[in-house]
């Protein structure tokens, strides 16, 4: 599912009051946060994230493992936080505009 432009604008400006759920640490993008992070997505569907330290290559890189990781979509990053969205099939939460 690939979100619209109309549905990244909504989901930014939902995400914008949120405090990131994930934070990572020294050792980066691992499984056990890969699977903290797919729990956070499965119960609130629209997740902050904020990366540790490094280069822009390296978020990059720790984005991309959570992305693959979980099968969300990145709806925005600002500097080391990035938000995450996967719809809930079974229980959605948020309604998204068309």
């Amino acid at each position: 599912m690939s979100l619209s432009p109309s549905q990244k604008r909504y989901l930014r400006s939902l995400a914008h009051d949120l405090h990131p759920v994930i934070l990572l640490g020294a050792k980066g993008a691992t499984g056990a946060v890969v699977k903290e992070l797919d729990l956070a997505l499965s119960h609130h569907e629209l997740v902050k994230v904020k990366l540790s330290g490094g280069d822009k290559e390296e978020r990059e890189a720790q984005i991309q493992t959570l992305l693959d990781g979980t099968s969300a979509e990145s709806v925005q990053q600002i500097g080391h936080v990035v938000v995450l969205f996967r719809r809930n099939e079974d229980d959605p939460r948020l309604a998204l505009p068309r």
